[in-house]
């Protein structure tokens, strides 16, 4: 598909990842749907020559979505790829945390995202092509002690869209899962929302999310090169499972993995007797 004629749909297009990917689609010609949940928030993105449709939209809203996907097909004709940008992190340990935030967070972080996908794949399906990207997070492949119930959500996510994946291959339809690290965004700023009560018995969970939010805008990452990295994964004949964005997320995804396979391996005789005939093992 020429590049001009590949429609995208990118979520949270208002700062971060969202914002700078839809800069750069703009910038080399794409037609493209950029949503936020304040519209007003999308004022000052200069359009050019390119074909946008700016459009508030809340994922957490499922009427919203099914507006602005029927919006962004009557317009295009078809909307090629997805992006599932929009999300933000919580950050406390799980007795610190408030339910009701930490609930909403799953609405949008994960229910938003599926809730997405299921409204564009029924025209994806009857043309037999399209491609869905997921912004996970290396919180979807690793757990760290701040972020909880921001990794139940991304890790939700992991499992939700690998069983996709394997669903819609058939028909053409490509999933990727895109786990960053720490890039220069607000996710670790004024994106993120965090536990109020503090148990001073979690102090170390403070700790670390005090680094965290002092790390905010001078992180490695660059969302500019992310974007770049979107494209070019748009464009791959077979796109990847996992798209790791960032030396950090790279290294703790392989170690990480490394561990779990260490760990399995060590326990290999316990895990692979206790089919029906293995009893004589548990009598040692």
């Amino acid at each position: 598909m020429n590049k001009k004629e590949q429609v995208w749909l990118v979520t949270g297009a208002s700062s971060g990842f969202g914002r700078a990917l839809v800069e750069e689609l703009i910038s080399d010609g794409y037609p493209v749907v950029a949503t936020a949940r304040k519209l007003d928030s999308l004022s000052d993105l200069g359009t050019g020559e390119a074909d946008i449709l700016k459009l508030s939209l809340d994922v957490t809203q499922p009427e919203q979505i099914r507006d602005v996907v029927s919006q962004a097909e009557s317009h295009f004709g078809s909307i090629d790829v997805l992006v599932n940008n929009a999300g933000y992190g919580y950050f406390g340990a799980m007795e610190e945390s408030d339910q009701t935030e930490v609930r909403q967070m799953m609405e949008t972080n994960f229910w938003g995202a599926n809730n997405m996908a299921l409204a564009v794949l029924p025209k994806m399906r009857a043309k037999r092509s399209g491609r869905i990207i997921n912004v996970t997070s290396i919180g979807g492949l690793a757990a760290f002690p701040t972020f909880a119930y921001y990794h139940a959500t991304k890790f939700a996510m992991e499992g939700l869209f690998q069983s996709l994946r394997k669903q819609v291959a058939p028909w053409g339809i490509q999933v990727t899962n895109v786990e960053p690290g720490a890039f220069r965004t607000k996710w670790a700023g004024a994106s993120h929302k965090g536990a109020k009560n503090l148990i001073d018995d979690y102090s170390l969970v403070h700790e670390a999310r005090l680094v965290s939010e002092k790390r905010s805008g001078s992180q490695d990452g660059d969302p500019k090169l992310a974007a770049k990295a979107f494209i070019k994964l748009a464009h791959m004949k077979e796109q990847p499972m996992h798209y790791l964005f960032g030396t950090d997320a790279y290294k703790m995804a392989v170690e990480g993995y490394e561990n779990s396979l260490s760990e399995f391996k060590e326990y290999r005789d316990d895990e692979t007797h206790l089919s029906f005939g293995d009893d004589d093992y548990w009598k040692k």
